[in-house]
């Protein structure tokens, strides 16, 4: 069986997850994170096994006596797949499977496997190939036998059975092949963002936890239709679309991959080049779900993200989403911020109403006087590369009067006053 055969098909599952410096509550939290990574890559929790100690084991993660549980659970369960919660060590699979008879996976590799499936444009398939078999490759001699047992299913989307059982050098050579397709692809990518900045266009970015309501946003802002779905990383390839605010300033949006919190170190680099869509922007929208416990954590988790990736100097206003199923503890911590429903008609108009308001404290207010003899021309471009609020005319001088906001790198803040 391959693994497009059983792409649709719910596996039973059972979720290891180890309990060492973690609060109780923070513990409960990441297991149930990790059952809905789960279940969004098909998968049924079937029996959850816990432990609480003050370090990891160095040979299973679990030791001797949980790992005596585990095989008890996997004789009665009969589970396809046992999924870890911690990083996995190539002696720790190996170790594993001597005692274990089914597929073994980390948390790693299991968002690795969801990625796979949530790509579709060329360039995130070939991200999400090079993330996976950069993780592979160092563990391919503590797999064992566990390559045998991957015929399909959660932890094998993507690069495929047959290519992750060839040797080293071959996988080498895909990372190499793969790295010169991507780096094609970027250089595309960079042309298209220098042109989007030589257009003067007001760029906003939408970051955020995954499932915070990021797509829903951009739908509601933007005549995009995208995918919508209750689902961990339901976005994955980035989508740029134009926004009109109701005074008719116009902006793109962008969307972007969710974050999570252990956010893989090889898909923060593999996804660098998409994510790079956000570095350029003018504004990040952080949309963050106030329905969750824990709102601060996972706050924390695009904070840090966003620091790594150097984009702390970009301008953030946060969008506290789902205020219908706010949590009965929500506080918000960040700032500037508003707390909106993106399903509530007038919570959006509150939200563009807001946008424009932090927009306008980032741009820079200007007015012009422009010959009426040549204002026509000069007046289509000014209304084009800025926002032009007001055009009046001075009878006495026979000029325009241009009121409007610009970018702080705009030609027209100094070059066009034709009546000084």
């Amino acid at each position: 069986m391959n693994a497009i055969e059983t792409a649709n098909e719910i596996e039973k599952v059972i979720l290891v997850n180890v309990q060492t410096r973690q609060s109780d509550d923070l513990f409960t939290y990441e297991l149930e994170e990790l059952t809905r990574l789960t279940e969004t890559a098909q998968g049924e929790v079937v029996a959850v096994l816990t432990q609480k100690r003050d370090s990891h084991d160095s040979k299973t993660l679990i030791g001797k006596g949980k790992m005596e549980e585990l095989v008890h659970l996997v004789e009665e369960f009969q589970p396809s797949t046992i999924i870890f919660e911690q990083q996995l060590s190539p002696r720790h699979m190996r170790n594993i499977q001597e005692q274990i008879d089914c597929k073994i996976i980390d948390r790693i590799q299991l968002i690795l496997d969801i990625f796979a499936m949530r790509a579709q444009s060329k360039e995130g398939k070939l991200q999400v190939s090079l993330a996976q078999l950069n993780y592979l490759l160092p563990r391919l001699s503590g797999q064992g036998v566990n390559m045998s047992r991957l015929g399909g299913g959660i932890g094998t989307r993507g690069p495929g059975e047959t290519k992750l059982e060839t040797d080293r050098r071959h996988i080498s050579r895909q990372i190499t092949e793969i790295k010169k397709s991507l780096a094609e692809t970027e250089e595309h990518r960079r042309r298209s963002r220098e042109k989007r900045q030589e257009s003067h266009v007001f760029q906003i970015g939408l970051i955020g936890y995954t499932n915070a309501g990021k797509s829903t946003l951009l739908n509601r802002l933007t005549d995009a239709d995208t995918c919508e779905e209750n689902l961990l990383f339901a976005t994955l390839d980035p989508l740029t679309r134009k926004m009109t605010l109701p005074n008719q300033f116009q902006a793109t949006l962008t969307d972007t991959v969710g974050f999570v919190q252990n956010l893989p170190t090889q898909l923060v680099h593999a996804f660098k080049s998409t994510l790079e869509e956000s570095k350029v922007v003018d504004l990040l929208l952080h949309v963050v779900d106030c329905s969750q416990e824990f709102v601060a954590q996972q706050e924390e988790t695009v904070m840090g993200l966003i620091r790594d990736l150097e984009m702390e100097e970009i301008p953030l206003i946060t969008v506290y989403n789902k205020k219908d199923q706010m949590h009965p503890d929500f506080v918000p911590h960040l700032h500037p911020n508003i707390v909106i429903s993106a399903l509530d008609e007038s919570d959006m108009d509150h939200l563009k109403d807001f946008l424009w308001e932090e927009i306008k404290k980032l741009l820079v207010p200007y007015t012009k006087s422009v010959s009426l003899l040549d204002g026509g021309t000069l007046l289509s471009q000014m209304q084009q590369e800025t926002f032009v609020s007001s055009i009046e005319l001075d009878e006495e001088t026979n000029d325009y009067i241009v009121s409007g906001y610009a970018k702080a790198n705009s030609k027209w803040l100094g070059e066009i006053n034709l009546n000084e």
